[in-house]
Parts: C-alpha cells; sequence; structure tokens
C-alpha cells in the first residue's frame, strides 16, 4: 500500500521571503539583540531559550503595532497559494510548523491555511514585556529545547503509514530534517544538510516544489547528496 504524503511546512523565511521574528526584531527590540540572534544560530543556547530572551527585550503595550507592521511588511515566497491548491488536489496533508509566534502567523496565514493546520509557538501581553509560550514544546526523546518541537510532532506520524516531508530554510528545522524522508531546503538550511550529510532538495519559489512533487524523478535534483 502507499504510504500517504504529509508536509510539514516551515513559516518565517520559507513561506515567507524574510524571517518575521528578525524583522521584528530589527524594528522594535533595542541593542543586543543581534547577540542573541548569532548565539540561537551557532546552536550556543536552544531555540527555545533564545527566543524568549528576544520576545522579553520587547514592551507587551505595542502588540498591535507589533502585529500591523508585520502583516505590512510581508512578502510570502511565490507560488505559496498555488503550493496550497496542489497539495489539496493530490490529497497531501500539509502542516504548517513553525517557530514564529501565534500573534503574527496566524493572521499572515490566514488566507490559506486553517487554525488547527498551524503548530507555533504562543505569546502573552498581560505583562510589562512579552512572554512565549510553549503550547507545542519537545517531549522525550527530544532535547534540544526546540519551543514548537518539529520533531515532536513529526514523530506522531508513523513512519510505516505516512511519508513525511519537510520544508524549510533555518535552524530551527535541521533536527526535524534528520527524521524525515524527504527534505527540500534553501538558505542556512542548506549548508546545515551538507555538514550532516543529509539529503535534500534545493528550492527557491514554491513553484519549484511543485515541480518536484510533480515529477517521477523526485530524487533527480538532490543536490550532491543522495538518499
Amino acid at each position: 500500500m502507499d504510504k500517504i504524503e504529509v508536509i510539514f511546512c516551515d513559516f518565517d523565511g520559507t513561506i515567507t521571503e524574510k524571517d518575521n521574528i528578525t524583522a521584528l526584531m530589527e524594528q522594535f527590540a533595542p541593542h543586543g539583540w543581534e547577540e542573541i540572534k548569532d548565539q540561537i544560530l551557532g546552536e550556543q543556547i536552544s531555540i527555545q531559550r533564545g527566543v524568549a530572551k528576544l520576545f522579553s527585550l520587547l514592551p507587551s503595550d505595542r502588540q498591535h503595532e507589533y502585529t500591523q507592521f508585520l502583516l505590512e511588511q510581508t512578502v510570502i515566497r511565490p507560488g505559496f497559494a498555488e503550493f496550497v491548491q496542489f497539495t489539496e488536489e493530490k490529497q497531501m496533508q500539509l502542516y504548517i510548523v513553525s517557530g514564529g509566534i501565534d500573534f503574527f502567523v496566524y493572521p499572515i496565514l490566514e488566507p490559506w491555511i486553517r487554525p488547527e493546520k498551524i503548530y507555533c509557538n504562543g505569546s502573552d501581553f498581560t505583562n510589562e514585556r512579552v512572554r512565549i509560550l510553549w503550547p507545542h514544546a519537545c517531549e522525550e526523546p527530544c532535547t534540544n529545547g526546540c519551543g514548537c518541537c518539529k520533531p515532536t510532532i513529526l514523530r506522531r506520524f508513523d513512519p510505516r503509514i505516512y511519508h513525511r516531508i519537510v520544508i524549510g530554510d533555518s535552524i530551527t528545522d535541521l533536527a526535524v530534517a534528520k527524521l524525515a524522508d524527504e527534505v527540500y531546503a534553501r538558505d542556512f538550511l542548506i549548508k546545515k544538510c551538507h555538514e550532516h550529510r543529509i539529503p535534500y532538495t534545493p528550492f527557491s519559489s514554491f513553484y519549484d516544489i511543485i515541480r518536484s512533487l510533480n515529477s517521477d524523478n523526485g530524487g533527480e535534483d538532490k543536490n550532491g547528496i543522495t538518499q
């Protein structure tokens, strides 16, 4: 029996052209946030700890301003709407699995993705500084401090039943890429796939992914790393 194809797609820097957390910090955070970002990318601190530290720099009373800023400046990667339609036509299960935060992930994705298909971090604006909540935190055996734990979510889909496809761009996608049956990568994730010898297909737009998934020779364009 053919396996059911299930897709776990990152949000920031993958569906969107730029990383929304970075854009938010560039616009609103005080000096010093860049060091925290570098610690996350350098795997010196966990993603969960780093994201919590970043948002603790932001005052809570500007929530509406943060959301409006991101809604106005976010650019969706070409082909995403067509990709969503493609997965529906092919009866592929599509989930957005994001290290982003609910107050901007949900409104940005509203035209295309139902909330129950989105996994992301939560937020609390009731105190002086923004506090991040972790409704999808790591469960054993993952101890990476992922925040929104993509490996934990993927493990809920039995590999004997599902063909598990990961689409991503950054350090937040590395742990889940190690477990996936198929990986589509861009930007920093490509570097990490090379370092860890993870097979992947590069992409620039979602049109590239549609063409690859539609192809009878799906592994043909793996970027020098084969299954």
